[in-house]
């Protein structure tokens, strides 16, 4: 069988599955976001002063982040899960986020003394982060490399990393309710580190699990 004949019959076999694939993806996002709630409000909760903190440009800043991150890597991994789906568009998507964050880094070392850089970007919650972030979203990536498996991804690797991205966007967005550190240096070093991490860890799955 040639490969464009491969293709198009699992594509076929995804579409003919008990449910279309669509649909488990949002229900596979709904059940991560659930877990991912659950996870934050047993382990940490939001920050003390959230009611004063959500009027300021930095805080608000963090979720526009890591919501451009999960919104486009949900859009890219759905495409990734479809075998010969196009996946260039999603995958231009992905430079949403580095760019807002570049952009908002750049207006941080404008407007801030560069002796207080340092302070700004190493914080003081960076341990918190590094092991939040992974924590909150260790069981949305579980859910998502499921649903990669009920799919036909024809690059799991790659797959199962963008499946790590959109988990690390989705854990990102609530523990950045929980974090004190606002400064976008803080963001793009840290939750950037724990983010990569469960990257590392969906690549890992998709390697493993993820095969047909």
């Amino acid at each position: 069988m040639r490969t464009d004949d491969l293709i198009k019959a699992l594509d076929a076999d995804v579409r003919s599955t008990a449910m279309p694939l669509g649909s488990a993806w949002w229900i596979g996002a709904g059940a991560a976001t659930l877990i991912a709630a659950v996870v934050f409000w047993l382990a940490i909760g939001p920050r003390t002063d959230i009611a004063t903190a959500m009027y300021t440009t930095r805080f608000v800043a963090k979720f526009v982040f890591t919501t451009a991150l999960a919104v486009s890597a949900f859009a890219l991994i759905r495409a990734l899960s479809t075998p010969g789906a196009a996946t260039s568009r999603a995958a231009t998507w992905m430079i949403a986020a580095p760019l807002l964050v570049a952009v908002a880094v750049g207006l941080e070392l404008l407007s801030v003394p560069a002796a207080d850089w340092g302070r700004r970007l190493v914080g003081s919650n960076m341990l918190i982060c590094l092991t939040f972030i992974p924590l909150i979203g260790i069981g949305p990536l579980a859910v998502f490399l499921a649903v990669l498996r009920y799919g036909a991804p024809t690059r799991p690797v790659l797959a199962g990393a963008v499946a790590g991205l959109l988990a690390g966007g989705l854990a990102a967005t609530f523990y950045a309710a929980h974090c004190f550190d606002d400064s976008p240096l803080f963001v793009a070093t840290w939750y950037t580190i724990a983010i990569a991490i469960l990257a590392a860890l969906g690549a890992l799955g998709g390697r493993l699990f993820v095969r047909w």
